[in-house]
């Protein structure tokens, strides 16, 4: 890569750590049915290789309090995708066969792991699933929420996407492969990007977000429907943004200048990159109804462009929209 990809902890400040839980967790001497054995990570808690490929029997399973250990270790190679449901949640039979279908089209690049939380309460807690289903990615051991509720497949595939992009930027593009497949034969293949999408994600794997930036901005420009473009453009402006930002002073020099659009901008987006999403869109709400007519357009910008991030389908971008309603109205 042209320059090192920035920290995963720099880029997901608040971010749920669930590191302890591989220490906590009894692991059976042989691995779930499905569930992938401790050879197939790698151990020790060292960074796996540039682009590993995985061996493993499957694309989908189940994981428990007593395996989650294999999967923590995974993520360091793999992005992972954390399904929480429960046998007697209507939407997650819903949500479920969604995340399946779009997880087996990417062919390797993603992993789906589900949990019963109703037999894993130590999982449910960890993972702060107040409502399901419940859906996180988990990368290099830390879990990012995603969103909550059935949301259409268009919506997954958008979260998806931005899953691959922050992945890539932290070194987590490792591979699966099916064990007992034929490649050519069994494994779907993934998406075919459009060129400038592909050449937006090279960029984010070589740590060049500006190049990523304006191949974004020149999709949007040839179309302007292009949602995925528009999608992938606010994500990697927010990762560029908070970018060598320290969470500290960015809260003092907040609250030393809670008028200055620039110092609230800088904590929403260190916010919305950690997981506190509520915070962030609070923290702007909250900015546009003190603020004047020369301040308001700009936090409407930020807003909008966070709400694009979140995703329109998620729980929080729908109430934080109905509050900045209410304050436009």
């Amino acid at each position: 890569m042209s320059q090192p990809s920035p920290s995963l902890s720099s880029q997901l400040r608040g971010a749920v750590d669930l590191s302890a839980l591989k220490h906590r967790a009894s692991a059976p001497a042989t691995p779930a049915p499905g569930a992938p054995g401790a050879a197939a990570a790698p151990g020790n808690g060292a960074a796996a290789p540039a682009g590993p490929v995985i061996p493993l029997p499957t694309l989908s399973f189940d994981a428990t309090d007593a395996t989650f250990g294999d999967v923590l270790e995974l993520s360091r190679s793999v992005p992972i995708i954390v399904d929480l449901w429960a046998e007697w949640c209507q939407p997650c039979k819903q949500l479920t066969p969604v995340l399946e279908r779009v997880v087996a089209d990417y062919a390797g690049r993603v992993l789906l792991v589900k949990i019963d939380v109703d037999s894993n309460p130590q999982l449910s807690q960890a993972f702060q699933a107040t409502s399901i289903p419940t859906v996180v990615a988990l990368l290099q051991g830390q879990s990012v929420p995603l969103f909550q509720g059935a949301v259409p497949e268009e919506q997954v595939r958008q979260v998806f996407e931005q899953v691959l992009q922050l992945a890539a930027a932290n070194g987590v593009t490792g591979t699966v492969r099916v064990e007992g497949a034929d490649a050519a034969a069994d494994a779907p293949a993934a998406p075919a990007l459009p060129p400038r999408h592909a050449a937006a994600f090279a960029a984010i794997e070589a740590g060049d977000f500006a190049l990523a930036i304006s191949e974004y901005e020149a999709a949007l420009k040839e179309n302007p429907r292009d949602e995925d473009a528009r999608a992938g453009l606010g994500q990697v402006r927010l990762l560029d943004r908070v970018q060598g930002l320290d969470l500290q002073a960015a809260r003092a020099a907040a609250a030393a200048a809670p008028t200055d659009p620039q110092a609230q901008f800088a904590v929403a987006d260190l916010d919305l990159s950690g997981g506190h999403v509520d915070d962030a869109f609070d923290r702007l709400l909250e900015l546009f109804a003190a603020s004047g007519d020369d301040v308001r357009p700009a936090v409407k910008e930020r807003l909008l462009e966070l709400f694009g991030v979140v995703g329109d389908a998620d729980p929080r971008t729908l109430r934080a929209r109905r509050a900045f309603a209410n304050l436009l109205f």
